[in-house]
């Protein structure tokens, strides 16, 4: 097998993982991401909410603060500082074997200072310090307050990692910002060598936003924007790596460099695919060359590694991305405008993460203070001594970690179907993402007015819809979830009599898209669905109801 990894590498990308969580760092997994070829690592405020508020990994540190009366950012700082000091360690070989070129992990300043040039150098240099490790960076969100900081910063010799960064013109004045500071540094007689920094570009929330605006348009007939869906973001991404090109091939970074400067890197963030009907490396494949960072997310890394082709295509098609870009402009949909409020919403997403995370660790607070439960207990009898050898050998065996590690040996020698049945390890992550169109889904599917959602499957593409069916019920103005997993006609026919089908939203689930009883339901419904009154077929049922972006992905499943 083709390693892709190993590839994208010898191009001159590095990858990185964009997830940390002590979990991680305790079971031997980022050093197993780091052995796969993974260079660095990124965080930030989201990322630390759902690691310190949803596992248990960090009770008993939040206990011990808890219990010295520790203050909550504070408590929070403490948590956070010791997983990347712990992920600079883990990463530490890789920055010296390269010369301090890889081996970085990221700590954002408090996103509550977007906005606010003199409190974010302050804190950047107080968590530099803190951190007391040469491979971290300090991520600054690339507002117009952020892009003095980044100067200070970078003349004071703060390595930092520029965050949110969405628009052409905001990435060049964060170049503008890097060089200008190593200028600062270098009049100020202090040395360039130890000096790095990266510049996040976003990526997959620039094609949500536009794809929105996109659908629009073609529901009011203007089809020839249908050909621009998708294509916004990494054409934003191949028109930035031509700018950083000809940046630092300048002369102005010449002299720089003769001094040991070395380039500011294009980092190409948000790349997990948010929106189903795209390629799972969509953000990835189109963006490989010299001087770039992909910071994946731990579902697109498995994506990369199990069938991602690894060729220099940042370069490609570039004037095909100005004719995009050309294209939204010609259908009246402002790129400035469109950055503008993603920058907006992403730095107060991060902060609503981090009032979310504080008022997590205040609950927790509480509660590991409160009094503990004290289990009844649990008479085994005879089989207490097999129950305890098995804990002791899953203790022994470190079986927990290993199957976070993806060690296929737990259950055979033999990796075949195993390694391709361990998605599930990073489900919740890759699920968070989807959150949001998620809820845009649900919110469509109610306006639509449909009566009946019906789910067709069979086995484990049923029962999880099922058990959340019987726990949690449908949702006041929302349709009711029947789930069919049967082909027996009369529970078929029951289903058909319940419903109207001109009413009813249906989802065919089969995780390899041929098992027979799905498909067989689905032609079945598909013909009620066209006999019924005003729609034709599936596709125009869809597209009549829903967003073009959620017809497509529903059709694509």
């Amino acid at each position: 097998m083709v390693d892709s990894v190993a590839e994208a590498i010898s191009i001159g990308q590095a990858i990185w993982i964009d997830y940390i969580r002590r979990g991680m760092l305790a079971s031997g997994e980022l050093q197993q991401y780091i052995d796969q070829g993974i260079s660095g690592v990124t965080s930030n405020p989201t990322i630390f909410e759902k690691a310190i508020v949803g596992s248990t990994d960090y009770d008993a540190a939040l206990l011990e603060l808890a219990s010295a009366k520790v203050g909550l950012k504070e408590s929070y700082e403490a948590l956070a500082v010791h997983d990347i000091r712990a992920a600079a360690n883990l990463l530490r070989p890789v920055y010296d074997r390269t010369g301090g070129l890889h081996g970085y992990v990221s700590l954002e300043v408090s996103p509550k200072l977007a906005y606010d040039t003199e409190a974010t150098i302050a804190e950047a240099r107080r968590l530099f310090a803190a951190l007391r490790r040469p491979n971290v960076f300090i991520k600054v969100p690339a507002t117009q307050e952020g892009v003095p900081a980044i100067r200070r910063l970078i003349g004071e010799g703060i390595n930092v990692n520029v965050t949110l960064i969405f628009s052409l013109d905001m990435y060049r004045q964060v170049r503008e910002a890097y060089l200008a500071g190593l200028e600062d540094r270098a009049s100020a007689g202090g040395g360039l060598g130890g000096v790095a920094s990266v510049a996040s570009f976003f990526l997959s929330r620039v094609d949500t936003a536009v794809d929105r605006l996109l659908e629009a348009r073609i529901r009011n007939g203007e089809e020839g924007a249908r050909e621009l869906l998708g294509r916004a973001a990494v054409s934003n991404g191949k028109l930035a790596y031509q700018a950083f090109k000809e940046a630092f091939g300048g002369e102005r970074f010449a002299y720089l460099k003769s001094k040991g400067a070395r380039v500011q890197r294009p980092l190409w963030a948000s790349t997990g695919t948010k929106n189903p009907a795209y390629s799972d490396l969509h953000y990835v494949e189109p963006l490989i060359g010299p001087d770039t960072i992909n910071t994946m997310p731990p579902a697109t890394f498995a994506a990369f590694r199990e069938h991602g082709r690894a060729e220099a295509a940042v370069e490609r098609d570039v004037l095909d991305a100005e004719r995009t870009l050309e294209g939204l402009a010609s259908a009246g949909i402002s790129m400035e405008a469109v950055t503008g409020k993603l920058l907006a919403d992403g730095v107060k997403a991060f902060a609503d993460s981090f009032e979310k995370l504080l008022a997590g660790v205040k609950e927790k607070m509480a509660t590991l203070l409160a009094a503990r439960h004290v289990h009844m207990g649990v008479g085994l009898g005879k089989h207490l001594p097999g129950v305890q050898e098995a804990l002791t050998r899953l203790e022994r065996d470190a079986v927990c970690g290993r199957i976070w590690q993806r060690d296929y040996s737990v259950w055979k020698p033999d990796p075949a179907e195993i390694t391709n049945r361990l998605g599930w390890l990073a489900a919740t992550e890759m699920m968070d993402e989807q959150v949001p169109d998620l809820e845009e889904f649900a919110a469509e599917v109610r306006e639509a007015r449909f009566r009946h959602v019906v789910l067709l499957g069979m086995g484990g593409s049923s029962l999880g819809p099922e058990v959340l069916r019987q726990v949690f019920g449908s949702a006041y103005g929302y349709p009711e979830l029947v789930v069919l997993d049967s082909v027996v006609p009369a529970a078929v026919k029951a289903v058909a009599d319940a419903i109207d089908p001109s009413r009813t939203l249906f989802l065919v689930s089969s995780k390899s898209g041929r098992t027979l009883e799905p498909l067989v339901l689905m032609k079945y419904f598909k013909s009620l669905l066209a006999a019924s009154a005003c729609y034709g077929d599936m596709a125009t049922h869809l597209a009549s109801t829903l967003s073009l972006r959620t017809a497509l992905t529903l059709l694509a499943l």
